[in-house]
């Protein structure tokens, strides 16, 4: 029987996958139509006002200054990351690199969580085996070269697993005002990145709106994840929060018509019968 615990945090993570899923797409499909760092910067200044805005009007308590200092190390790392990542989906399939991403950046903090937390038990490990073997099946290809981004996905994905380790380094403090500091970090490192090496003219009016949506979308995954984390183990949010690319799939097959074969629905499939075993402790 599942704990309140393993609920909650199971909970949180499954609204990080929506959000991500959801920030990614739409992030993915705007940066086609305008450089890749000036829309992950307005997607983190639209993000790290919406989460400051929510602390101060819940009267959040800011939290002590070793969380601080995760939070803006997580920050940095997946502010460029982020970016790295939109200007992947910009130059390849949705469909096969936001489900790459997820392995890489879910692995690396699943196993530090195994390590450090204990053996989280048969049934949640035959969940992140499912859960694997899920995301796997949606990156499958038909494609024999090599895709298009796999490089920047690759630097993506090292980046996101380092983000993972270092909101769990920092602690219980506030969620909102962890998201807040680490969406600030992002945005001095890709703002300060798309002054010097990006013409600011390179986006469109809409292309602001849409940034400004993702942003909103993507940072409220993030303080999603951090509560997963601090309700629960960290193998446990990672795995369950990387299977947002099946949303990011599903509106790419719904929205833009990409090819979606029998294998993302299969992997779709798995990845949905791997969250009730991984929650369970």
């Amino acid at each position: 029987m599942l704990g309140a615990p393993s609920q909650a945090s199971t909970g949180f993570a499954l609204g990080a996958v929506f959000a991500w899923g959801t920030s990614d797409f739409v992030g993915g499909y705007a940066v086609r139509r305008a450089n890749a760092f000036v829309l992950t910067a307005i997607a983190h200044a639209s993000g790290a006002l919406l989460m400051a805005g929510f602390a101060l009007g819940l009267h959040a308590s800011f939290p002590p200054r070793a969380s601080v200092e995760w939070a803006l190390a997580a920050g940095a790392l997946g502010g460029v990351s982020l970016a790295l990542f939109y200007r992947a989906l910009a130059s390849g399939s949705m469909g096969l690199l936001a489900p790459l991403a997820a392995v890489i950046s879910a692995g690396i903090p699943a196993g530090f969580g195994i390590l450090t937390e204990g053996w989280p038990g048969v049934i949640p490990i035959l969940g992140f085996l499912l859960a694997g073997l899920g995301i796997w099946l949606i990156s499958r290809t038909d494609d024999t070269g090599r895709p298009k981004g796999l490089a920047l996905t690759l630097l993506a994905g090292l980046g996101f697993a380092g983000f993972f380790l270092c909101v769990k380094q920092a602690g219980e403090a506030s969620a909102l005002w962890i998201a807040t500091l680490s969406r600030s970090a992002s945005l001095l490192f890709t703002g300060t990145i798309a002054v010097l090496a990006s013409d600011l003219r390179e986006i469109t009016v809409s292309g602001i709106g849409w940034g400004i949506f993702a942003g909103c979308v993507d940072v409220s995954g993030t303080a999603f994840f951090v509560r997963a984390t601090q309700t629960g183990r960290l193998d446990t949010a990672v795995v369950l929060s990387s299977l947002y690319p099946a949303v990011t799939v599903l509106l790419a097959w719904l929205i833009l018509r990409e090819h979606f074969t029998r294998w993302k629905a299969i992997g779709i499939f798995a990845a949905m019968l791997a969250v009730p075993l991984i929650a369970m402790q």
